[in-house]
């Protein structure tokens, strides 16, 4: 299997479980918050100073319809994460040498 077909099967993957399947996440708290609750700490918690931001609470601000926020939330933060990888295995790998030309 050629290294493109690889890379667009994995792109396409990535969405799929990124976008798609965050409907089925649940919107129960998370460990953390359970605890927190559970122990009363969340009486006295402040918001982040992030939690107005594009991508709090795995959504896209201004998306009034949650599916479709929590989908591009999803998409956006896979293509992140994907350019950030690629930029570190560009700016880490080693120059190619004249005689492999």
């Amino acid at each position: 299997m050629s290294s493109k077909k690889l890379l667009v099967i994995g792109l396409l993957a990535s969405i799929v479980i990124a976008g798609f399947l965050s409907f089925y996440a649940s919107s129960q708290p998370d460990g953390l918050e359970k605890v927190s609750a559970d122990q009363g700490l969340d009486v006295t918690a402040v918001d982040s100073a992030n939690a107005d931001s594009a991508l709090a609470d795995y959504g896209v601000a201004g998306v009034e319809n949650e599916r479709a926020s929590a989908f591009l939330g999803g998409v956006i933060g896979v293509a992140i994460t994907g350019l950030a990888g690629v930029g570190l295995y560009v700016w880490l790998r080693e120059p190619k040498s004249a005689e492999t030309k």
